[in-house]
């Protein structure tokens, strides 16, 4: 478990086998190391790039024993890997980010129970437990209101609107009658995200936030520079650098905020690189999936300004036959994820449109 940075040729683990991976995978390759990604799905998009492959579930102690012997630090590119997984692999190689960080994200109410506590402002929320309870805490808090799962939920699932009393029995539903927490409803004017990296020894770099437009619960697509005050900004960048620094967080982090005139609420936070975070590819030096490379690695973090303006635009499901269109504006950056399928509603790769920097 030393502090030294790992030299080239190292190889580090990948708990999950999508896009993220797949894109940490390329990044690690450029600076001269090996990965192996364990993933619980055949032909999964980050097995295309990685040096190996391990294809389990997440509960098999056996495989995780053997992978995490083989690498040398590991990470996880979702947060929905079982703590007892990070666990297990934790007794035989460093993993980054650590364990509470995916604890506290994988539990909605233990996440803004989290951030409350260290001072960081959100929106009023409430657990819940049962139907009873939420008519109470609908009450209290007031309508609209969001009804969303405390786990798994994702891209809008698991969620619900509560516009009146009535919709009580539909919103449980809704969330698989399991235990969930009901958010008071923001009026924000828009959504912005900071993707920030934080070193094994606490140095912080934090890139321009997005401004991100969602369709469907979906992320649709993500500007910089985004619509705010510098006085926004240096706020968020500040709670993001907070929330890194209470954790004790190594690697790159997305954390998203909704902007209501002056007031700044903290959504939600990921441990791991960001879909927001993909326009950090052709506006950046150095990427999120680089930061978080040299971040896991505990090499010095690279330089997080941004030298163009940059639209991301997430290519859903069979937009992807559009590709061979897209390729015709020189301005456009592709970037697809290998995925044989193009279900509705499934990220099939982005596009970044850009042009040159208009500040910010």
């Amino acid at each position: 478990m030393t502090a030294d940075p790992l030299p080239t040729g190292s190889t580090i683990g990948i708990l999950g086998g999508g896009q993220l991976g797949r894109m940490l995978c390329a990044a690690a390759s450029r600076l001269g190391m090996r990965t192996h990604v364990l993933a619980d799905g055949p032909d999964p998009p980050a097995g295309q790039l990685a040096n190996r492959v391990s294809i389990s579930c997440y509960n098999d102690l056996e495989i995780l024993r053997r992978f995490a012997k083989s690498v040398d630090v590991a990470t996880y590119e979702f947060e929905n890997i079982p703590a007892s997984t990070i666990d297990t692999v934790a007794g035989f190689c460093q993993v980054r980010p650590g364990r509470s960080a995916l604890v506290a994200s994988q539990d909605r109410l233990v996440e803004k129970s989290f951030l409350r506590d260290i001072g960081v402002d959100v929106a009023p929320f409430v657990g819940i437990e049962n139907r009873s309870e939420l008519l109470d805490a609908a009450k209290a808090i007031g309508f609209p209101a969001i009804l969303k799962s405390r786990r798994l939920g994702y891209d809008g699932k698991g969620q619900a609107r509560l516009r009146t009393v009535h919709d009580v029995e539909r919103a449980m539903n809704a969330v698989g009658n399991k235990p969930a927490i009901l958010e008071q409803h923001v009026a924000f004017d828009l959504e912005i995200s900071v993707i920030g990296a934080r070193a094994v020894r606490g140095s912080k770099v934090c890139y321009n936030p997005g401004e991100n437009v969602h369709e469907n619960g979906i992320l649709r697509t993500t500007r910089v520079p985004a619509r705010i005050s510098n006085e926004i900004e240096n706020r968020a960048v500040s709670i993001s650098e907070t929330i890194m620094d209470m954790l004790d967080y190594v690697g790159v982090i997305g954390v998203e905020f909704f902007v209501s005139g002056e007031e700044l609420l903290v959504n939600e936070f990921a441990p791991r690189v960001h879909n927001s975070g993909h326009w950090t590819q052709n506006g950046c030096a150095i990427d999120q999936f680089e930061q978080h490379i040299r971040a896991i690695c505990n090499w010095p973090l690279g330089d997080a300004r941004r030298h163009a303006d940059v639209t991301m635009v997430n290519i859903i499901g069979k937009e992807v036959t559009t590709v061979q269109e897209l390729a015709r504006k020189s301005d456009h950056a592709i970037h697809l994820y290998g995925k044989s399928e193009a279900r509705p509603g499934r990220k099939m790769g982005h596009v970044n449109k850009i042009s040159p920097t208009s500040g910010g």
